[in-house]
């Protein structure tokens, strides 16, 4: 179901409902007869309009909606190709309006914002990345190279360039009670890449503050009502009903999957040994004890490049329109030692400063794992945007497990590649891999 699909669904089952607009601001209370999914239609309904608001009056926003980086036509997503499309439009319209406007394209996205402010007009990690600013406070015992002098720079704050996550099925995401991290924020899982956020209020409340830079903070009810219309977001009928089943205590849950033929199938059996172990659970987006919740998978930019000849793994290097959004951290470490490390993304250690624990367990360049029903219709991948295909994910990650393989102590194979504790085993062969496409394509 696409997302022009979803929103027809939305307003159908809003205008077949008895007088929608009689009880579309009702007090909550009187809402109880009218159920969406398992939500309140009337806060569906208001969470659905102002999901397309860019007016989104008393807050005095800078003219963004959600759906202008949720963009409903990308699956609630924002690719590069779209992004590129909407500024050639714009330009054009410009030509015979001066004034013409689309408001995805705010300072506060653009490259030279902390140069030239209001105004600045270099969009070129949006145009061609597709990625967002998102502002981080320097952790106490972290702090950045200065590119130009390579002197420790005083800088308080960091940008780093995130995609937009997509909103669909995040009713069966976030925190999910299981498989602990050792820190927080969020250590059973949350919402945002990094899993830094632990409703979908908050995450509404925080894109409203820092994207829609709304200088009047939102009610609570219209949070309540952004987070009602997420809620009933589903990539399909049959994640739906997945999610009913776990509402309704049902077990066993029933199989989201879709008819698998033969090759399907054995991408599934290829996906259950090779991917299940992070991308477990309903939603495909729990680790599975003993792997370890949060992750490095080697996507930030620059790839680590292994320092023996031969090499035991060769990711494809980011190119530099993405390279170029790296940054070299100074890091005090817990016995007083500095060290430096460069990456576009350093992510959960943005929020806590733990660097330098055990092989796996500190937070440098950690994520929470995403869900991938509908992962054909969401490209390109990863927080960065850096995997064009899923051929270039599935490459990706036959690199990561020979990575992972390549700095295990000797005798040690790590759960996350190894199905018994003994034999790399999980890697996905060559001759598997058009079949793992191909159930990844059915997701």
């Amino acid at each position: 179901m696409n997302g022009i699909q979803i929103v027809a669904r939305m307003l159908i089952l809003g205008v077949s409902l008895a007088s929608p607009w009689a009880w579309a601001d009702s007090p909550h209370g009187s809402e109880a007869d009218h159920r969406c999914d398992g939500e309140s239609c009337a806060a569906v309904l208001r969470g659905l309009f102002a999901f397309f608001d860019r007016d989104l009056h008393g807050l005095d926003g800078n003219g963004r909606s959600c759906n202008d980086c949720h963009m409903v036509t990308e699956q609630f997503r924002l690719p590069p190709a779209a992004v590129e499309d909407r500024f050639q439009k714009l330009q054009e319209r410009r030509r015979h309006h001066p004034n013409a406007d689309d408001p995805l394209f705010r300072p506060i996205d653009a490259d030279d914002f902390r140069v030239n402010g209001e105004h600045a007009s270099d969009y070129s990690n949006l145009r061609q990345n597709g990625l967002i600013r998102i502002t981080f406070a320097l952790p106490p015992n972290m702090r950045l190279i200065d590119p130009v002098t390579q002197q420790v720079s005083d800088e308080t704050t960091v940008d780093v360039w995130r995609m937009v996550p997509g909103v669909a099925d995040v009713k069966i995401t976030g925190p999910d009670g299981l498989n602990p991290w050792p820190r927080g924020p969020n250590t059973m899982g949350g919402y945002q890449l990094d899993g830094r956020i632990d409703t979908l209020q908050e995450q509404a409340l925080q894109a409203l503050l820092n994207h829609a830079q709304v200088q009047n903070p939102p009610k609570q009810r219209m949070l309540d009502d952004l987070t009602a219309f997420e809620r009933v977001i589903f990539t399909n009928e049959r994640v739906r009903a997945l999610s009913d089943a776990i509402s309704n205590g049902v077990v066993p849950l029933p199989d989201a999957d879709p008819r698998l033929n033969a090759l399907e199938q054995q991408g599934k059996t290829v996906f259950t040994r090779a991917c299940a172990q992070c991308h477990g659970g309903p939603a495909q987006s729990t680790p599975q004890a003993p792997v370890v919740r949060y992750h490095d998978i080697g996507s930030q930019c620059p790839r680590q490049v292994d320092t023996i000849s031969p090499p035991r793994f060769q990711f494809v290097p980011c190119p530099p329109r993405l390279d170029r959004n790296a940054r070299t951290y100074q890091i005090t470490m817990a016995n007083g030692t500095t060290t430096t490390r460069t990456s576009s993304d350093p992510g959960r250690a943005l929020l806590t400063g733990f660097v330098g624990g055990p092989p796996g367990q500190d937070d440098w360049n950690k994520f929470d794992i995403p869900a991938l029903r509908g992962l054909r219709s969401t490209a390109p991948y990863f927080h960065n945007n850096s995997a064009d295909t899923l051929e270039d994910v599935v490459a990706h990650y036959v690199q990561f497990f020979e990575r992972v393989r390549a700095n295990s102590p000797p005798g040690v194979a790590p759960p996350a590649v190894s199905t018994d504790g003994v034999h790399f085993d999980r890697k996905p062969q060559p001759e598997e891999l058009p079949a793992l496409l191909a159930y990844l394509r059915k997701l």
